[in-house]
């Protein structure tokens, strides 16, 4: 079991920077993959960005390219995202999620996930 734990979430305006952290714990194993997801309200929820076991892939939301970066400490346990120029349809609840793969990007292949943290971007 893996557990997963967010923060950094808050109230920004329109055009600030968030950075997201989450720090896991439990039976990793060595070699994992994380995200992180969200969901907007009223909306289902989709992928933001994902990165491989190592760091050396990564994998972004076509809208979100330029503006959102993930990143990740193995000794850490812990995954990041940094999101800039943050928009009003940027609001939502972050999850972060684990994945026993090398790399992951689709939603049935992360195995645990995070209560999630809300952004809120003011306009």
């Amino acid at each position: 079991q893996v557990q997963l734990v967010e923060s950094g979430g808050g109230l920004v305006q329109t055009g600030g920077s968030l950075r997201l952290s989450c720090e896991a714990s439990g039976r990793t194993g060595g070699n994992y993959a994380m995200g992180w997801f969200r969901r907007a309200p009223g909306k289902e929820r989709v992928i933001v960005a994902a990165i491989s076991w190592n760091g050396g892939a990564t994998f972004y939301a076509d809208s979100l390219k330029g503006r959102f970066t993930i990143s990740r400490s193995n000794a850490k346990k812990a995954a990041y995202l940094q999101m800039n120029n943050l928009k009003p349809e940027d609001t939502a609840v972050y999850y972060c999620a684990f994945s026993p793969r090398l790399m992951a990007t689709i939603e049935g292949d992360f195995a645990s996930w995070g209560q999630g943290t809300q952004v809120t971007v003011s306009s």
